[in-house]
């Protein structure tokens, strides 16, 4: 093990003078399991953890422990103010160049003005934390860092105690034998609110019809209980195994698990270039590759589904506009293909202003219409009026960024939350003026399908 001591200068965070020392310390490690890694805190750490893979399958991130939390209900200015106390608490940070940097980690929830109580009661509208213990898995390298966010000047005593700690956890992951994990067993399922669903879907129909808004995405959720409580690790191995595809992620606070796998990228930023993906539009996969060629083909061609593609790449091509010295859109969608589902998909890509950041491109992309709505405030304020339920977390940015500004946040659909022996599962569509209540029902069944077969799930179809 290659070990360094890399404390930083004061950091100045904006909480009037109080002033913070940033100590870091990182070694690199052989052989460790993401997931053991995560499932070593499960006694030590359950609700401060988090968990992120790349949908390339090139960066791992999991997080034990709070060094640092910033949370805070601000509405439209909770993105500055996580950036702000970010780009202060990390400003003067030393590091060797080769290692991982702290890393800062958690979402922003859909809709700050949703005041409806259920399983995300008393979250908050923005939810990062810096992560005591840090392992980041990038470059066939693996590497552990220990962070300590302190206003005492002599910290080494505590610094001590955390080695000993971050050496258990690493020992607990590697020697204990990784685990296998049986799929919860369900004994009920509720799909809620179904009947106001259905009615929502008619509701906004009209209003487009009638020229109130262009598209609305309309969202539902269903509850499943199970016989045992159900572990994090437990449906994140599950999650890990079958949808290897996709973005994923686990991101904990206090009882409640929020966890999924998404197709979707909101925004990347790596060295001042800029990536987002417009996914829009979707089909379910066939049963044989003729069949599925055919499918993905009428996709390609069908033009509602194109109509709401073109709304989703036109704003985030507005959005690269106003926040890039140049970007390019290709001209047709192609297909993005996953296990239970294809979408309609339009990369892009620019090279950030200098005055532009990830958090700032996040504020201005989000909800995208594939997720919100056309136009936006309007879509939103529908949102509220027919949906019955409060989103938290789903379609929402839930991402990463480091202390140089480089991130990547996904759009986190095909996701659940999980508290004790109970899940909610989301999943939504586009509604435009040709839809029809039933069609779209039958879209969530679709979208459902990733969190349920993780959580050992059937619905009856």
């Amino acid at each position: 093990m290659n070990q360094k001591w890399l404390p930083t200068t004061e950091s100045e965070v904006g909480y009037k003078s109080s002033g913070l020392h940033f100590y870091i310390e990182t070694i690199e490690v052989n052989r460790l399991s993401a997931l053991a890694f995560y499932a070593a805190g499960e006694s030590q750490y359950k609700g401060k953890r988090f968990y992120w893979q790349n949908r390339e399958k090139t960066f791992t991130l999991v997080g034990l422990g709070h060094a640092f939390v910033i949370e805070n209900n601000e509405s439209e200015k909770r993105f500055d103010h996580v950036e702000n106390i970010w780009m202060n608490l990390t400003k003067n940070i030393v590091r060797e160049d080769l290692e991982p940097q702290p890393i800062l980690f958690g979402g922003f929830t859909f809709d700050p003005k949703n005041q409806l109580n259920n399983e995300w009661k008393g979250f908050p509208q923005s939810y990062f934390a810096v992560a005591t213990y840090q392992l980041v898995i990038q470059n066939d390298k693996a590497y552990v860092s220990i962070h300590l966010i302190t206003d005492q000047v002599d910290s080494r005593e505590q610094f001590d105690s955390l080695r000993k700690e971050r050496d258990r956890l690493i020992h607990a992951a590697q020697v204990r034998e990784l685990k296998t994990y049986g799929k919860p067993e369900m004994i009920s399922y509720e799909e809620r609110h179904k009947d106001k669903y259905l009615e929502a879907i008619q509701t906004v129909t009209n209003l487009i019809q009638d020229n109130k808004a262009k598209k609305v995405v309309i969202a539902r959720s269903l509850l499943m209980d199970f016989k045992d409580k159900v572990t994090s690790p437990q449906v994140l191995s599950h999650v890990i195994n079958e949808q290897p595809e996709s973005y994923l992620f686990g991101l904990e606070r206090e009882d409640l698990l929020f966890f999924g796998a998404s197709p979707e990228r909101l925004v990347k930023v790596d060295k001042g270039q800029a990536y987002s993906s417009c996914v829009a539009g979707s089909v379910k996969r066939g049963k044989t590759a003729e069949e599925d060629q055919l499918l993905g083909n009428d996709l390609l061609n069908d033009p509602k589904n194109l109509g709401e593609h073109h709304y989703v790449v036109e704003m985030i091509a507005n959005t690269f506009a106003k926040n890039c010295i140049n970007y390019k859109v290709p001209k047709q969608p192609r297909l993005l293909k996953i296990r239970d589902i294809q979408h309609l998909f339009t990369p892009v890509e620019g090279t950030l202003l200098p005055n532009a950041s990830i958090l700032q491109l996040v504020k201005d992309l989000h909800p995208t219409p594939a997720l919100g709505g056309v136009p936006r405030m309007e879509a939103l304020s529908i949102i509220r009026n027919v949906e019955s339920m409060n989103r938290g977390l789903y379609a929402a940015p839930l991402g990463w960024v480091d202390a140089e500004g480089n991130g990547e946040f996904a759009v986190a659909i095909r996701s659940a939350a999980l508290t004790d022996n109970k899940a909610i599962l989301y999943a939504g569509g586009g509604i435009v003026a040709e839809s029809n209540p039933s069609s779209e029902y039958e879209e969530t069944l679709v979208k459902f399908r990733p969190m349920l077969r993780a959580l050992g799930g059937q619905l009856h179809e």
